[in-house]
């Protein structure tokens, strides 16, 4: 792991002893608290005494649905793919009507109502009718959403054994088909037909980022951004619209910088937006930009392979310039598990990359030479953390750091 020289693990017997009493005294209380819970007398007794009751009643739900998890994504698989969102869009139906449009028998459409309704994704009116639920309703029409929900039918397929996925027994897995630059000896020469699945995902679900930072970050300093693995261009397409001053470069393999070249002159944008195809590990990157964007890719490489990344990044940028890192982040509050347990799975079914802390992504960062690493809070810190870095405004390379 990469830790800022000085930042990481103090020597236990350098810890002061009240730090170390008082660690002590934490542990003691944990396995204090872990043998209680172990007790089926004590959890018999929790579950009848009106105090503790709540509490033992949450525990035993929230148990269950680590259990049940697998069939609660099942069933807004099935959602998905049958378009029950959208066909509730316009208003609620009624049994029959709802069957005949996902074209289910009566009773297989009423069981996955039920259990959709379970999970807040439809409700039943009064009279009997089907209606969207508060999730559904967030569902209806989001393309990005449902792109994403049907895709994970690959992860799902690799996570079938876990433990084989762990120890590295199950070979090809579904996912490193999906994202092939990840392990492709040399991504550059990846075909069309390779990377157009993996490059229509990513342009499908990143308006959920890119409206994230946009709405984080101020561009009106700056005059040209240089968007380094910037797929068909979406995010620039964002961009565009929100900084009409900037100058506008994308990168990334050249078989996507052939796709993000037609999406950009769809759009309009092909004077504005200079496409740049290759490999920056074989070449550097465009020169001109004082602002650069990776959103959504270093979390997909290993450690070696960012810290080169940021390097290629910040020899690209003048002194004084800035980059921009927007993905999901290991450690995140209130989303824990979408760091360490869903990317940690999603990843490791890639073959490639690992999910990273604030801590651990501002290590690498200072190891590229960069300084003043930032957060930069965004409205929804599950779908997407922002860091914002700076070149330092003479040549010296950043602080000294332990790679360990």
């Amino acid at each position: 792991m990469l830790t800022p020289a000085g930042s990481g693990r103090v020597p236990a017997g350098d810890v002061p002893s009240d730090e170390r009493a008082r660690r002590s005294w934490r542990d003691r209380w944990s396995d204090w608290r872990n043998r209680l819970l172990a007790s089926a007398r004590f959890r018999r007794w929790a579950s009848g005494f009106v105090l503790t009751r709540p509490i033992a009643r949450r525990r035993a739900a929230a148990l269950f649905d680590l259990v049940a998890g697998f069939v609660y994504s099942q069933v807004l698989q099935a959602c998905v793919r049958l378009r029950l969102f959208d066909l509730l869009a316009d208003g609620a139906l009624s049994l029959p009507q709802v069957a005949q449009g996902v074209g289910l028998s009566g009773p297989a459409c009423e069981r996955l109502l039920c259990a959709a309704a379970s999970l807040q994704l439809v409700e039943r009116r009064r009279d009997g009718r089907w209606a969207l639920g508060v999730l559904g309703a967030t569902l209806a029409g989001d393309r990005a959403i449902s792109a994403l929900v049907e895709h994970h039918a690959a992860l799902y397929a690799d996570l079938a054994d876990p433990v084989a996925l762990l120890r590295d027994e199950q070979g090809a897995t579904q996912l490193a088909q999906w994202w092939p630059y990840a392990v492709a000896a040399q991504p550059a020469d990846l075909p069309p037909d390779r990377v157009a699945a993996y490059s229509a995902l990513m342009s499908a679900s990143q308006p959920l980022v890119a409206e994230q930072v946009l709405d984080a970050v101020r561009l009106d300093r700056h005059r040209c951004l240089l968007d380094v693995g910037g797929g068909e261009g979406v995010f620039l397409s964002a961009v565009a619209e929100r900084a009409p001053q900037l100058r506008l470069m994308l990168f990334d393999l050249p078989a996507v910088a052939a796709l993000a070249r037609a999406r950009l002159g769809a759009a309009g944008l092909a004077e504005r937006v200079a496409v740049v195809g290759g490999d920056f590990l074989r070449q550097p990157l465009p020169l001109g930009a004082d602002v650069a964007t990776l959103v959504r890719v270093v979390h997909d490489h290993d450690d070696a392979f960012a810290l080169a990344l940021l390097q290629a990044v910040r020899a690209a940028l003048p002194p004084g310039g800035r980059l921009l890192l927007a993905e999901p982040m290991a450690g995140t509050p209130g989303a824990g598990a979408m760091g360490d347990a869903y990317f940690g799975f999603y990843l490791l079914a890639m073959r490639s990359g690992r999910p990273r802390t604030v801590a651990q992504l501002r290590a690498l960062l200072l190891a590229a030479g960069f300084e003043r690493v930032q957060v930069l809070p965004t409205r929804q810190p599950l779908q997407c953390g922002l860091l914002s870095a700076w070149v330092p405004a003479d040549t010296r390379v950043g602080p000294d750091v332990n790679l360990t």
